[in-house]
Order: structure tokens, then C-alpha cells, then sequence
């Protein structure tokens, strides 16, 4: 008999192993609720703006100093473990001197959140997408930070599937709430069938199903496929002059196969480990049953077509000078 506090442990172990997809379907929702989005997008990206400026104020202050500068480089050029120890501890000491921690981050973006009339998950989910920016510069080879320009639509992301954009089952369908209106999703094709059928039926049993994926977790070391879904992203796009929301669902474990109209399956999955060999212009493979080797790009009409279309465009260029 496992206790509640391994089996929460257990739980969450499977959670960050098992693999996840993302299911992207239109929404039903009228265009009055889709020019709520819209504002609410664009809120989101004037609240991140502001903590851009500030943010990237700090940044610049703590680069102009020569003293982060030669931390930097020394942190760089030493292999010592130790020195890069106590490296590391003087450059930790100096972002938080110069607010560029993640704490910092976060409690700064609450304000500018209550400015905007901003829900406190959506704010601090952008203030999570603009530390990583930060992150870049500190960590990796990034050189600044960025700001969202007029007309860009950022997406608007609740990372818990039971606060921001919470989901609901109604008369067999899913069913998503954002402040006071609710709206669905446009099923169009076999595969969203299969996708949304696979996370009814997880919402159904939710228990069971965790129970066997934890068992089968401790037995045989593999994650079964749940259909759990994680949480929701709304994505406001601009397509031929007119505003669409879509909906990008985020699930636990593979995605269901598609298929063509002919009821074949697009892509066969097989199982077991192959080995591949990947060059310039061939990929080498092979498994237990098979040895092969295929062109990365096969010739065809389209690229024919391509390399005429540039010799015409080069000649016209030719002519003109």
C-alpha cells in the first residue's frame, strides 16, 4: 500500500517524465468575445513592455559595471570547481544587488498587472516569458532584451488547467471559461475527434487512470499515455483582415495518429530502439529488421519548379541594371 505523500511524489515524478503535445483547434467564440481577446492580448503586451523597460534598466546598470564585467570573464577562462564556486556566488550577489533576480521579477510585474487590469496568472506568465529573455542574456549568448511592437498579439497562457482559462465538460463536449464567457472548440477532422475523446475520457476516470499510470510507472519503468490535459493557451491571429482565436491545448503523453481521407494512417509509429546516421544529403539507418539509406531532400517537381522560378528572376535582375 503506498501512503498519500509517495503517492504525490510518484505522481508528480510521472508528470515531468511522461511526454506532452499540443492540440491546436479553433474557437466558437462570437466576435464580441473575440474583441475581448484581443483588448486582453493587448493589455498583456503593454504590462510586459513596462516590465521590459524595467528589467532591462537594471540589466544595463549591472553590465556598465566593471566589476560584473571581469567576474564574468574570469567565471569564463577558470576551471577550478571551487573558484567557480565562489564565482558564481559574487555574480548571484551582484544580479540581486542590481534586481535582476527572478523574485524581483515576478513581485515587479504584480503592480503593473493591477495597472493594466490584468488577471495575476496571465501576468506572471509573461513575466515568466520575459525572464527567460533575461536568462538568455545572463546564461547564454543573448545580447538584449526585446519589446512587443503595436499590432503584435502576444498569446495569453495560464500554466494550471484550473485557473486563467479553466475547462468544463458539458453534454459530452469541452467547454472553456475566460472571466465571465464560455466558449468551445471547432472539431474538424478525425484527429481532434481522437484527441478530445482520448481527454473525456481521462476526465471521466482521472483517479483510475493515474492509479495505472503510477503502477505501470513502478513496474515496468514507462509512461502510458493519460490524455491529461495540462493547461490552455488562447492565440488571437490576424488571418486575411479578420481575428481568429485558437485554442492550444496542452496534453500528456503521445499524440494520436492522423490520417489522409482515405482513412490511411499518415504516419506509421513503430516501437523499439534504431539507430541513425544523419549527412549532408543522406540518412543512414538501422534496427533490429531493417538496414537502409535515403536522400534528406528527393528531387521532385516543386523544387524544379523552384530552380526555374530563381534563373528567371536572376535573368530579369540581369536585364534590369
Amino acid at each position: 500500500m503506498i501512503s498519500d505523500e509517495k503517492y504525490k511524489k510518484l505522481l508528480k515524478q510521472f508528470h515531468k517524465l511522461s511526454d506532452r503535445h499540443i492540440l491546436a483547434v479553433e474557437t466558437d467564440m462570437s466576435s464580441s468575445d473575440i474583441q475581448k481577446v484581443i483588448k486582453l492580448s493587448d493589455k498583456i503586451r503593454k504590462a510586459g513592455n513596462e516590465l521590459v523597460s524595467l528589467m532591462k534598466k537594471n540589466y544595463d546598470q549591472l553590465m556598465r559595471t566593471k566589476k560584473y564585467r571581469k567576474l564574468l570573464k574570469l567565471y569564463g577562462s577558470t576551471e577550478d570547481k571551487k573558484k567557480r564556486k565562489d564565482l558564481a556566488e559574487q555574480l548571484n550577489k551582484m544580479q540581486k544587488q542590481y534586481n535582476v533576480t527572478w523574485d524581483y521579477c515576478r513581485t515587479a510585474m504584480i503592480p503593473i498587472g493591477k495597472k493594466y487590469g490584468i488577471d495575476a496568472v496571465f501576468a506572471l506568465t509573461k513575466a515568466e516569458d520575459i525572464w527567460r529573455g533575461i536568462e538568455k542574456c545572463l546564461y547564454d549568448n543573448g545580447n538584449t532584451i526585446h519589446f512587443s511592437k503595436y499590432g503584435d498579439l502576444p498569446c495569453i497562457r495560464a500554466k494550471q488547467i484550473n485557473r486563467g482559462i479553466p475547462m468544463s465538460v458539458k453534454d459530452n463536449k469541452l467547454q472553456f471559461k475566460l472571466g465571465k464567457s464560455a466558449f468551445g472548440i471547432k472539431i474538424n477532422d478525425g484527429f481532434q475527434t481522437d484527441e478530445v475523446n482520448a481527454i473525456l475520457n481521462y476526465l471521466v476516470e482521472p483517479e483510475i487512470i493515474d492509479n495505472k499510470a503510477i503502477q505501470t510507472l513502478l513496474d515496468e519503468a514507462y509512461c502510458i499515455d493519460t490524455y491529461r490535459p495540462c493547461y490552455a493557451t488562447l492565440v488571437p491571429k490576424l488571418i486575411r483582415g479578420k481575428y481568429r482565436v485558437y485554442l492550444h491545448l496542452t496534453i500528456e503523453g503521445k499524440a494520436k495518429p492522423k490520417y489522409d481521407r482515405f482513412s490511411n494512417p499518415r504516419h506509421r509509429f513503430g516501437r523499439g530502439i534504431i539507430g541513425a546516421d544523419i549527412g549532408t544529403q543522406t540518412v543512414a539507418y538501422t534496427s533490429d529488421t531493417e538496414i537502409g539509406l535515403k536522400n534528406l531532400a528527393e528531387r521532385g517537381n516543386s523544387i524544379q519548379k523552384s530552380e526555374r522560378l530563381e534563373r528567371l528572376y536572376y535573368r530579369a535582375m540581369d536585364r534590369s541594371r
